[in-house]
């Protein structure tokens, strides 16, 4: 397991940016302590040691969905490790759409997915 955390929280607006006209749906991590104004954005989880960087090939877990790594930005694996912060793409492109995003294979979350307790592990 390279990071295992649990969510605690959905911001209020942690799934607007997953509106299918969009060019690209996304979702937003960080810890539960982030600042209120960044808190709103995001689906906050416990504090988790990213033992081993996230890479290309390797699958995540986001609730009971599972999904495969795709490309990982140059700033993600810092902010995560330091913040639990990164942004989730749900586009399945080979280069990141942003430096702190992880791309991801699969089917787009939902607010059952994020709910509280549910995990968040990358293996």
């Amino acid at each position: 397991m390279k990071y295992d955390v649990t969510v605690t929280g959905l911001g209020p607006m942690a799934l607007a940016f997953l509106n299918p006209e969009m060019e690209m749906q996304f979702v937003i991590l960080f810890n539960e302590d982030a600042p209120p104004e960044l808190a709103e954005l995001a689906i906050l989880h416990t504090a988790g040691e990213l033992k081993e960087a996230p890479a290309p090939g390797d699958t995540m877990k986001i609730g009971e969905k599972t999904y495969t790594i795709t490309a990982v930005g140059d700033e993600a694996i810092e902010t995560l490790t330091t913040l639990g912060h990164c942004t989730l793409a749900f586009s399945a492109d080979p280069e990141p759409y942003r430096p702190g995003c992880i791309m991801l294979d699969g089917e787009v979350v939902t607010a059952e997915d994020v709910v509280n307790g549910a995990v968040i592990q990358i293996f």
